[in-house]
């Protein structure tokens, strides 16, 4: 299987892969925590139907020593009891940012306030931030139907 276009020999797609990767670079050197970012790209991924991205992302979070357990529970997580609350405000205000299409009104209040329990004004913007990013990089790779399942942790850093 072969994406419908490859990112690395159109000028324009590479530009912009570019400008997408130096935006994560940003988020990734945030305060916000590693283990917390991981588990909201692969959360945002699996609702979007990203395989890539899901594959890149639990390869990932298993190579920093996140473990099986909770990488398999995640699309589970409000039945799970392996995630902290801080992780569980984050993957519910992953959701509701990622289905905004889905609710009237976008992000809820609730998942608003409970997010900001958890984070500070810095840590909230790179969650923010990270959720836009991660569904950016989603739509990207669903629309080309970029295969997924040959990521090698590092790859791309």
């Amino acid at each position: 299987m072969d994406a419908r276009l490859d990112f690395y020999t159109s000028p324009l797609a590479a530009k912009f892969a570019k400008y997408l990767n130096a935006a994560g670079k940003a988020v990734s050197e945030s305060p916000l925590p590693a283990a917390t970012q991981e588990l909201v790209k692969i959360r945002a991924s699996q609702i979007n139907g990203c395989g890539f991205c899901t594959d890149m992302h639990t390869k990932d979070a298993a190579h920093a020593g996140e473990t099986a357990q909770r990488l398999h529970l995640v699309a589970v997580w409000r039945e799970a009891t392996v995630f902290t609350d801080a992780e569980r405000a984050a993957l519910e205000l992953t959701e509701e940012g990622t289905r905004i299409a889905d609710a009237a009104g976008g992000v809820g209040d609730e998942a608003w306030a409970n997010a900001a329990k958890h984070f500070d004004g810095e840590q909230l913007a790179a969650l923010v931030t990270l959720i836009a990013l991660i569904n950016a990089y989603n739509r990207l790779n669903v629309i080309v139907r970029q295969p997924a399942g040959d990521y090698q942790p590092g790859q791309f850093g």
